[in-house]
């Protein structure tokens, strides 16, 4: 009988993984089909990326999604961070609302609240800088979630242990805080890269004219066919998003140790 739950358990994970990754691995395998639609393989080729690096487009719609997303995500981590720890240490009761509720709130109402915002109260033009801004605030709740709970499994006594060793509070922070949430930082930073760069309904809000992103494109682009090179464009995202987490697994440890 154990025998044939652990049989029904294994078969259950690997299903669930299969309906994660395998339509993944099949926008993967059909970025190099030979055909202009994805209906049936055809045989193998590189010309939906040599064509896509020739759409200049899409390189213009990518290079606004990589530098909103490297600049949103930087700019939430040292907010979200700064939040964070202000929620653990302080423990105001109205601050968690402040913070979280983007984040519990509906993308769509989120996008039209801010629409409104930079219109109608700020006068301001939608463009680039309208995006960074929605994105650092929809992504600042997230890291300040992670730095909170990576706090509350910190020891209280390692700061107090500092104090009274006679360093300062940015001391503190820089030789014992820092070194023990960085972890956390890092996380927090690749949620909100992925969060940004991945992002449509928000964007679509506060996008305007003249600034488009990565999704927004495909997104124009499908209303019309689902061609191989939507495929090869999605395959270079996973395929970038892969390579960040893999350096953050490999760099955090060696970083936090060098910091110890």
């Amino acid at each position: 009988m154990r025998r044939r739950a652990q049989w029904l358990l294994w078969g259950a994970s690997l299903a669930v993984y299969a309906f994660l990754y395998v339509p993944l691995a099949v926008v993967v395998i059909f970025s190099f089909n030979d055909s202009l639609l994805n209906a049936e393989w055809v045989g193998f080729t590189l010309s939906w990326y040599r064509k896509l690096l020739a759409d200049g487009e899409m390189l213009a719609a990518a290079g606004n999604s990589l530098a909103i997303a490297l600049l949103s995500s930087a700019l939430a981590t040292v907010l979200g961070a700064m939040a964070g720890i202000a929620m653990q240490r302080w423990r105001l009761p109205w601050l968690p609302l402040l913070v979280l509720t983007p984040v519990a709130m509906p993308e769509i109402l989120l996008g039209v609240s801010l629409l409104l915002f930079f219109r109608q109260v700020l006068d301001l033009t939608l463009g680039f800088f309208s995006i960074l801004v929605a994105h650092v605030t929809f992504s600042i709740g997230f890291v300040a979630v992670i730095v909170r709970a990576r706090l509350a499994g910190m020891d209280e006594g390692l700061l107090e242990a500092a104090r009274d060793l006679g360093a300062t509070p940015w001391m503190t922070f820089r030789r014992v805080t820092f070194p023990l949430i960085l972890p956390a930082l890092v996380a927090g930073f690749l949620m909100s890269f992925t969060l940004s760069i991945d992002d449509f309904v928000i964007t679509f809000f506060v996008a305007g004219v003249g600034v488009t992103t990565l999704p927004l494109q495909i997104y124009s682009m499908i209303k019309v066919a689902v061609t191989p090179e939507v495929n090869a464009v999605s395959t270079l995202l996973m395929a970038l998003t892969l390579t960040m987490v893999l350096a953050a697994t490999r760099l955090a440890p060696d970083i936090l140790r060098r910091g110890r």
